[in-house]
């Protein structure tokens, strides 16, 4: 019981905190996602590293994620337009990934390769993901009109959807998964089954009606899309953090979060969704 009331705090906290910061300006929704983009980089790198097989060098690889999130934040919000250089926001990234993989030339040659590929997937799995969020939170003006405009209601919907998701797989699962026991991927995640995905389908779409009534630049049909498209991915990268862990041989990525486990394990599904996100929003806006 004290363990579900803990969880539960956390829970709360954690969403207040991340709906907070992207609803509030631009300035907290990048200093948020910075610290999430690096928290999360470093927890991969220390789960990695602990096998003791090999070290990846935790402290430069987070820079380097830190860095490509503020650069695609600058590109984006068009504050490195306003600066006149925008072609140079990048550079401190690619002179950090430069580094490392050049560093390894000169450290552990044994293991060399395996601390290059770990490396390029925290930042392909990890630090894009998140620098993505950045491309739908700002919107070009119409009209071929200077400047961009902060549209939160992008970002939030997609971590909105998800947590729709979870809590309606959670909730119909825990209810119907022992008498419907079709599992959705038992070599992997034992406990999550086909109708307990479905049902957190289903409340991502109830839950895209209101904000489709709210945000009306996309109809209701393509918020539902959008929905489901998040949902379908955020599964998906759910079952690849848990195929990590597996593999790693660790129930979950940390303790930061009590009751909750690592950040890794709470943003785990965004990592493909995202993604998943940005190419579907932009569809609609090229459509």
């Amino acid at each position: 019981m004290k363990n579900l009331i803990l969880r539960t705090l956390t829970g709360i906290l954690y969403v207040v905190l991340v709906a907070g910061s992207i609803s509030f300006s631009p300035y907290s929704f990048g200093v948020l996602f910075a610290a999430v983009t690096a928290l999360v980089t470093l927890e991969f790198c220390t789960i990695i590293s602990a096998r003791g097989e090999f070290q990846l060098n935790s402290l430069i690889t987070t820079l380097a994620s830190i860095l490509m999130f503020f650069g695609f934040f600058a590109w984006n919000s068009g504050y490195a337009q306003q600066l006149l250089l925008p072609g140079m926001v990048f550079l401190p990234y690619i002179v950090t990934i430069a580094y490392l993989f050049i560093s390894g030339l000169y450290l552990d040659r044994t293991h060399a390769l395996d601390v290059w590929a770990y490396t390029m997937m925290s930042q392909i799995y990890i630090a894009l993901p998140f620098s993505l969020l950045t491309c739908i939170a700002f919107i070009p003006y119409p009209l071929g009109a200077l400047g961009v405009a902060y549209v939160w209601m992008y970002p939030l919907a997609v971590f909105m959807f998800l947590w729709a998701s979870d809590t309606g797989a959670y909730c119909v699962g825990s209810l119907l998964g022992r008498k419907i026991p079709y599992r959705l991927f038992p070599s992997i995640s034992p406990k999550k089954s086909w109708v307990g995905s479905i049902g957190g389908g289903l409340l991502a779409i109830l839950v895209a009606i209101p904000v489709s009534i709210f945000e009306p630049s996309m109809t209701i049909w393509q918020w539902i899309g959008f929905a489901l498209v998040v949902t379908v991915f955020g599964t998906w990268g759910d079952l690849v953090e848990s195929q990590i862990k597996r593999t790693l041989g660790i129930k979950d990525s940390g303790n930061i979060l009590p009751g909750h486990g690592g950040l890794l394990d709470r943003f785990d599904s965004s990592l493909l969704a995202i993604p998943a996100a940005v190419i579907y929003i932009f569809t609609m806006w090229m459509g």
